[in-house]
């Protein structure tokens, strides 16, 4: 909730401008604080499609709504909620989500996002053997060799044979994969696998774990996107007679009798949303939703139509009808997910690397060499040991190296170095290899976190979405305290509201009974006779349905008069109902009890009650806001707006 309110909030402040005088002049002031034609004409431009209000589609109509904004804008800094500690940790952490995504070097981005594209096309299964091996080891050599040996011997002796003499679980791992796609493993391992043909074994290749060899023994193309159509039966039932196994095996019956899937989807299914629709679905790809099950079951589906047996998941009981399969997605139709992905694993060191090239030439950088022989003298055995610490006559303002004006010295490299020992526990290795790693790990991270502190000053619309979002959670904030919240706790106003407005909080007219389904007339006509008669619906159950045939299914509750599971020309009296036939099957309805419309108790409507009130706040606190700030309007400027936009 509170994400996407913000996210609401964001949409009003955007960046878009046609005005064609100096956008510079002043528009109006609040409370004193100028506020330029820009700004005015970033939010109207951008957002005019959104505003769904004929009468804010003006000028002076979206003036208004943008000074209400403003007002709160105002309130919120008075209220010093931009020095609370909570909005400051909000704030920070949606600025490093945003900065991420100004980082990147947009070359070997976007060919990184079209090979990983090209590789989600297939499905590649593959085994391995892994030699662990320290990441920071430099002594590679005997171990390359004892994978050329096992390399060897799997294309002589086969890879079981193999795998069953060498693996410990320890030091050496052999193991079946699996099918697997992009993604999936660390990206050395990807494109080793990628780029090794089928029935062969790769050369030795090195990853964080060790070295590897692997083994391909198939590619097949993905499964690409389906679309389905499905019936659900919940595990948790209001209706305390039905069984959800029970009742989707009943289902399942019918089907296999030759009903429409779509007509049980409609009559039967828990899953109200897609009910309405025969039980159709948005289209998913494989991995994409919370169950394997779910998606395993809709794959293995050959022919549009085809539809599984019963399963169960961790939602309920499943009929699924496959209504199509299609390829993977075209590259921009993946685009915006291919690029999160990429930026998230261990190809984002690739994008850095190349960024940091971008950097260096963008920045002014001097780099003093003479720090190379100096910590090489500092650094000792207690390094390996965990408790190396910089001596107090470290020569700290002895500059490394400098970013445009910025100094970085001796001291910030020595932090890094300390910080950085842990990898290096229990190792032996020459210190000058440390300091070259170290040293180019912290000009990196370095040069990359100067990027980042400077970039709402050299990216314009950086700056301008983080302060879309500034205020943003600003306001969200401010709405909490004055309003939402003190709405929620006012039990005494709502009552007092609710009394005032309860003719606004109805109940629709509503009947308690229920439903018997069947596809055949003949049934229904049986399922009449013997509701005429009395009979129960267990008793009824039991005379027109066998192991073999589920001729009638009942369904009980409350239900509104326009619930889309009675007919519409339903006719509202206790009683046992005709025959009627809707959503493709036939109905027979007893209605034990007519509920009619009537004012809902405070109870069944504090919901709305609740949302209704915090308007009625709003409006007045809006008001009281235009009193405690003074609004000042530039009328010439405003008719100069008006007639640059007419």
């Amino acid at each position: 909730m509170r994400y996407r309110y913000i996210v609401f909030l964001i949409s009003i402040i955007g960046f878009c401008s046609s005005y064609a005088q100096n956008a510079e002049e002043i528009l109006l002031t609040v409370n004193d604080k100028p506020i330029e034609v820009s700004e005015f004409l970033r939010v109207y431009n951008k957002n005019l499609d959104l505003v769904k209000d004929a009468s804010q589609r003006d000028i002076n109509g979206y003036l208004d709504l943008f000074i209400k904004y403003q007002l709160k804008l105002a309130e919120a800094k008075a209220l010093k909620l931009d020095e609370e500690a909570k909005y400051k940790r909000e704030f920070d952490s949606y600025k490093r989500q945003l900065t991420q995504n100004y980082l990147s070097e947009s070359k070997v981005t976007e060919a990184l996002i079209k090979e990983a594209h090209e590789r989600m096309k297939y499905d590649i299964k593959a085994s391995h053997i892994l030699v662990t091996l320290d990441e920071n080891s430099k002594d590679t050599l005997a171990v390359y060799n004892q994978l050329l040996d096992l390399r060897e011997r799997v294309l002589t002796e086969g890879y079981d044979k193999v795998k069953q003499d060498v693996h410990n679980g320890s030091s050496i791992f052999a193991e079946d994969l699996g099918y697997f796609s992009a993604f999936k493993m660390v990206y050395d391992f990807e494109s080793m696998a990628y780029n090794t043909e089928v029935g062969e074994v790769s050369m030795p290749f090195r990853t964080p774990y060790g070295y590897h060899i692997v083994k391909i023994h198939d590619k097949r193309a993905s499964k690409g996107t389906a679309t389905a159509a499905h019936i659900m039966i919940a595990l948790e039932q209001k209706d305390s007679t039905v069984n959800p196994e029970v009742r989707i095996n009943e289902i399942y019956k019918k089907l296999e009798q030759g009903e429409s899937f779509d007509a049980l989807a409609k009559q039967f299914s828990d899953d109200k949303s897609s009910a309405r629709k025969g039980g159709e679905l948005s289209p998913f790809k494989s991995g994409q939703l919370s169950s394997e099950v779910f998606e395993n079951e809709t794959f293995q589906l050959q022919n549009n139509g085809d539809y599984t047996a019963p399963f169960k998941t961790k939602f309920g009981w499943h009929i699924v009808k496959l209504i199509d399969k299609k390829p993977l997605p075209d590259l921009e139709e993946m685009r915006p997910e291919l690029e999160n992905r990429v930026k998230r694993d261990a190809r984002s060191k690739l994008i850095n690397s190349a960024m940091v090239e971008e950097l260096k030439k963008r920045y002014d950088i001097s780099i003093n060499e003479d720090y190379k022989p100096y910590f090489k003298n500092i650094l000792n055995e207690s390094y390996f040991k965990r408790t190396w610490r910089a001596p107090e006559n470290l020569e700290s303002d002895l500059t490394i190296f400098t970013i445009n004006d910025q100094k970085y010295n001796h001291s910030d490299f020595a932090k890094h170095l300390q910080a950085a020992q842990g990898a290096y526990m229990g190792k032996s290795m020459a210190f000058n290899i440390i300091i070259d790693k170290e040293f180019n790990s912290f000009f990196e991270r370095t040069i990359l976190k100067y990027r980042e502190e400077n970039l709402e000053n050299e990216n314009e619309e950086f700056a301008n979405i983080l302060k879309e979002y500034r205020d943003g959670l600003l306001l969200f904030d401010l709405m909490e305290k004055e309003i939402w919240n003190k709405a929620a706790k006012d039990s005494v106003g709502l009552q007092a509201y609710y009394q005032a407005n309860k003719v606004n909080y109805q109940w629709p007219r509503r009947i308690e009974g229920f439903v018997a389904n069947t596809a055949s007339e003949k049934d229904a006509k049986k399922v009449l006779k013997l509701l005429k008669k009395g009979n129960s619906q267990e008793s009824i159950s039991s005379e027109l349905n066998d192991n073999d045939q589920q001729n009638v299914i009942f369904t009980s509750g409350v239900f509104n008069i326009e619930d889309e599971r009675l007919p519409n020309d339903l006719v509202v009296e206790e009683g046992v109902s005709k025959i009627y036939f809707h959503n493709e099957a036939y109905q027979v309805i007893k209605i034990k009890e007519i509920l009619e419309a009537g004012i809902k108790t405070f109870e069944e409507a504090k919901g709305n009650v609740i949302n209704d009130y915090q308007n009625e706040i709003e409006l007045q606190w809006i008001a009281s806001l235009r009193e405690k700030y003074p609004v000042n309007i530039n009328e010439s400027v405003l008719q100069a707006i008006k007639s640059n936009t007419n």
